[in-house]
């Protein structure tokens, strides 16, 4: 009787366990989420289908040219689509090995980015202004 007990109590308890287990494996399995973190960035260089531009990124305090990427969201964006080179970024983004994923973004002016990055925009800002109108006496 006692063997008899014992024997259902595993029947019932064994579909449970095994289902944990499937369910432990599938969440080790699952990709792990970026960390979000809020990046400032100076536009160098647009590619032609403007899914991805280059730029200097401050993120944490160091600057470095980086890609950034528009995720589906942001490509549709209107601010995105008139994306020109000096143009000032805030963007929500999470760090990937291709670069920047961009989950969100604001315009700036330059003013309004960390020092690291206001030399930068206003040398990009300078050269832009004289190609695009030089000096004339």
């Amino acid at each position: 009787m006692r063997h008899a007990v014992l024997r259902s109590r595993m029947r019932r308890s064994a579909p449970t366990s095994i289902m944990a287990a499937a369910l432990c494996s599938l969440l080790m399995s699952l990709p792990a989420f970026a960390e979000e973190i809020t990046i400032f960035a100076v536009v160098t260089k647009i590619s032609k289908d403007k899914r991805q531009v280059t730029a200097q990124v401050s993120a944490g305090g160091s600057v470095s040219e980086a890609t950034l990427i528009a995720v589906d969201a942001v490509h549709e964006n209107v601010i995105w689509r008139k994306l020109e080179i000096c143009h000032s970024l805030r963007a929500e983004a999470s760090k990937t090995a291709e670069g920047y994923k961009i989950l969100s973004m604001k315009m700036l002016d330059a003013g309004m980015l960390p020092m690291s990055l206001q030399g930068m925009a206003g040398d990009c800002l300078l050269k832009k202004a004289l190609e695009f109108a030089p000096l004339v006496d």
